[in-house]
């Protein structure tokens, strides 16, 4: 059984997805002639309500994916979060984790009081953009400054009690 549970983003696993994703991003960006900005990120904006961060465990407890929430400022929905760091092993994709994983994450900021979920992503990341098409996002202006990002997506929430 598939299992998703919070984690720290300094706790061993986490540290260990978040090196192989940074690492792919790298290399990704390195056949395109541009070059990756490697964060990890600050553990206290995933512990909650700031945010939370969530690791996917396969059917043998192996950690295989992970994913983050974090407050950001408020958007013209009012509170939003930012989804980060959404990763999964190369073995394992094709699964619908990243499904599993969005979906958690969209649970868990609509818990938070999150009235929109917002991030940001590279246009070579094709997977990921259909994911958070698929998955009820559009794309916006930029909110922020990333450079590893090429094109931001947004989606507005609605409270499971008010529908």
């Amino acid at each position: 059984m598939i299992t998703l549970r919070e984690s720290s983003v300094d706790a061993a696993d986490a540290h260990a997805l978040l090196a192989a994703y940074f690492s792919s991003r790298e290399l990704g960006f390195a056949h395109q002639n541009v070059v990756y900005t490697t964060t990890f990120p600050d553990p206290s904006a995933f512990e909650p309500p700031a945010g939370v961060f969530v690791i996917l465990d396969d059917e043998a407890g192996e950690a295989m994916g992970c994913g983050g929430i974090r407050l950001i400022a408020d958007g013209p929905n009012g509170r939003r979060y930012e989804v980060k760091h959404l990763f999964l092993r190369p073995e394992t994709r094709g699964r619908g984790w990243g499904r599993l994983l969005l979906d958690e994450l969209e649970r868990r900021a609509i818990a938070f009081g999150a009235r929109e979920l917002v991030l940001d992503t590279h246009h070579s990341l094709t997977a990921a953009g259909g994911l958070y098409a698929s998955s009820g996002f559009v794309e916006i202006a930029p909110y922020n400054d990333n450079p590893n990002a090429s094109r931001w997506y947004a989606k507005a929430l609605r409270d499971a009690q008010t529908g």
